[in-house]
Parts: structure tokens; sequence; C-alpha cells
């Protein structure tokens, strides 16, 4: 069963628009006789960036993604084929109906800590103003740092790099490498961020001491369940390491019932043929209280058995 056309949905953001513009390219590289559309798509997230997400309760659940929503109402709508997302993003519980038909090779899944001059999270003033929108690097910050204060910041991510530029400037921000090396901000040696002329300093964090999110630096492309023709082609652009690294990370979520604002880190990477995972949990309802670690390892091909052994572990 062959398809001539596909109609690739997205959010509207720089970010995003690069990211299909990704997918495009290797969807036209695997099928040259494939007719590729773009379709702008505008979020419940996108929409209200002056909300906090603690806010957004009263306009949209944020755990069944602030960000991918309308998309999918596009999706079952059959007004679009398929939508990018960044895979953080997406609910790691999947509404019935939509399945994840592939993700692409994996960027780098490390935070970023910007600043204008150089600084590591150790040698931060005390006291110093960070700048975040996850509740995830939040918690972590103040696990490592208890005397930083947090900033919640929206907006796509260049705004957030200039937090630090500026009248009431933040101290620094913390965002995903892969984002950044995305849009052309982060230099090749990951050290310099160059935005509007300005030379910023990046610090990428250890993601062993610094636990990314669930899926951060994949992009993941969802489709209706059951459309094989459409599945078929896109399932050609997978990647089988990432799909079982992030298949753990994302069972984890699900087994444990959190959602895409619960303080968890996960890090996941393959040595000899084992897949390995590393797990931050924090308590959602007391965010001071020291958080659980767990590390454990599974074969590649066992990615949920390895998530489920890690719940069962806390």
């Amino acid at each position: 069963m062959s398809i001539e056309k596909v109609i690739l949905g997205t959010r509207g953001s720089e970010l995003a628009l690069t990211q299909t513009t990704m997918v495009t390219a290797a969807l036209q590289n695997a099928h040259p006789q494939l007719h590729i559309e773009r379709q702008i798509i505008q979020t419940s997230g996108d929409k209200r960036q002056d909300l906090r997400f603690s806010e957004f309760s009263g306009v949209a659940n944020v755990d069944k993604g602030i960000f991918i929503k309308e998309l999918e109402i596009a999706l079952e709508n059959r007004q679009i084929d398929a939508a990018v997302h960044s895979l953080k993003d997406v609910p790691s519980d999947l509404a019935a109906g939509f399945t994840i038909a592939a993700v692409l090779s994996r960027a780098p899944i490390e935070d970023v800590l910007i600043t204008r001059d150089p600084h590591t999270l150790d040698s931060l003033p005390k006291g110093a103003r960070v700048g975040t929108s996850s509740v995830r690097r939040a918690a972590q910050l103040k696990f490592l740092r208890p005397d930083l204060e947090i900033v919640e910041i929206r907006g796509n991510v260049p705004t957030r790099v200039k937090k630090v530029l500026g009248e009431n400037a933040l101290d620094a921000v913390l965002l995903a490498a892969a984002g950044l090396l995305r849009l052309g901000l982060l230099n090749a040696n990951l050290s310099r961020i160059h935005i509007e002329g300005q030379t910023l300093c990046a610090l990428v964090l250890d993601p062993v001491k610094f636990l990314p999110a669930a899926g951060q630096g994949a992009i993941a492309i969802e489709c209706r369940a059951g459309d094989d023709a459409v599945i078929q082609a896109i399932r050609s652009l997978n990647h089988a390491e990432t799909e079982s690294r992030v298949t753990a990370e994302r069972e984890f979520l699900k087994i444990l019932g959190a959602g895409c604002q619960t303080p968890v880190g996960a890090h996941t990477w393959v040595k000899d043929s084992r897949l390995h995972m590393a797990v931050r949990v924090f308590n959602e309802a007391n965010l001071a209280a020291p958080p659980v670690e767990r590390e454990a390892s599974r074969p590649v091909e066992e990615a949920k058995q390895l998530a489920a052994d890690l719940v069962a572990m806390l």
C-alpha cells in the first residue's frame, strides 16, 4: 500500500518549523515521489503565553498536552496526516486512536546553563535568579542549590535566551541543548550562544548529575492508529536505539502516573547491548524533600520491562 501525499501538522514556533523541515527532508529522501505539505496549527500552549504552566488548569489540562491537543484534533478530523512533535511535549499516556509512528535519531539530551559571564551551577552567586519553564529543572536546581531563586519563564527559545540580557536580566536560564542546536544558536563545541549580535556563555550540564526530561532531544511523528499507508511511509524514518531509550523513559512516566509537569528526570544510555536508565523522582507535594534516585539495566529489547523494574524499586 502506498500514498502520494502527506500533510504534516506543526506548531508555528521557529523550533517546531525547523523540526518539521527536518522531517520533510528525511521523508523526501526516503520517498522521492511523495508530495509533502505543511500545515501550521496553533496550540493552547502557543495561544496563552501570558500564562504560567501552573495557571493552565482553567484553560487546558497541562498533562494532556497543551502543545499537542489541537494537532491531535486536526489528525482526528483528517486535516493532517501526521503531526511533528518534540517528544517531551507528548503525554506518556497517548490518547486512544493515535500512535507514534517514528522517532528520529536523537539530538543531545543535556540541559544547558546560559549566562552572561562564565559560570557553573556551583559558581552562580548566592541567591542568583535562574529562569526555566520546567518543574523538573526547577526541582533539580533547588536540590543542588537551595539558595537559588527560580523564575518561571515562557516564550519561544530565543525569547527565553534573551532573559539574561537587558533590564531586569536574570543571572541564568536553563534550556535544552537540542533546541539551541537545531536553531543554530549554540556553537559547535557547545560553549557559546550567539543571538542578535551578542555572545553568551553556555555550559552543558552532565546528564548523570542533572537528569534530562523523558524524551528530551527526540522528535516524534504522531499518526492516526490504523492509518497503515501513512504509518508505513513514516516508519522508514524511525531510529531504533532512540526508540528503545524513549520507550523506557516514557513507560516509566506512564506507570508512575507522572504528567508533563511532574518533576522527574530520566537518563538512558546503551552499552554492550544493554539499555541503562537512571531516574530521579521528586515529591510533587513537597519539593523540598530529597528526591528518590534509582538505576537499572536490561537488554535493549526489554525497554518497557526496564521501566517497570525501576518503578518497582521506588
